[in-house]
């Protein structure tokens, strides 16, 4: 366990994710649709652009010439599925429809950004603990 910055017991695991990557070939877009989906704009760049996720996280993207669609390399979280799927579908995002995944206790969507990646996009499995 850590102290936090009055000194007070720190709940939080020790521990996070700093950074996770997407290669893009359409830097501009790319940035433009984080920031539609909820991510904050750490800097901007022609060839890199940071952007900020809860908790701390950067998602890096990197520039490349040609971009291979399919799969992110990760995947997103939110507190209220149905709520950011009727934002993300009121924005023009095109989210897929929510379908449930009982097996895991989940509800999930995808959505498709500009360099083609695949995003899945889960309800909440935060356990209740600090985070």
């Amino acid at each position: 366990m850590t102290k936090d910055v009055e000194g007070a017991d720190d709940q939080r695991p020790p521990i996070a994710v700093a950074h996770v990557v997407l290669e893009t070939d359409r830097m501009e877009a790319s940035a433009a649709f984080m920031q539609a989906i909820g991510m904050r704009p750490v800097f901007l760049g022609p060839q890199v652009s940071v952007l900020e996720l809860r908790g701390g996280t950067h998602l890096l993207l990197m520039r490349k010439d040609e971009v291979s669609g399919g799969g992110a390399p990760f995947d997103l979280m939110v507190d209220d599925l149905q709520a950011a799927h009727a934002r993300f579908a009121a924005a023009g995002l095109a989210p897929s429809a929510i379908e449930a995944r009982p097996a895991i206790g989940h509800e999930v969507f995808t959505l498709r950004e500009p360099a083609g990646h695949v995003i899945t996009v889960f309800s909440s499995h935060a356990s209740g603990k600090p985070v």
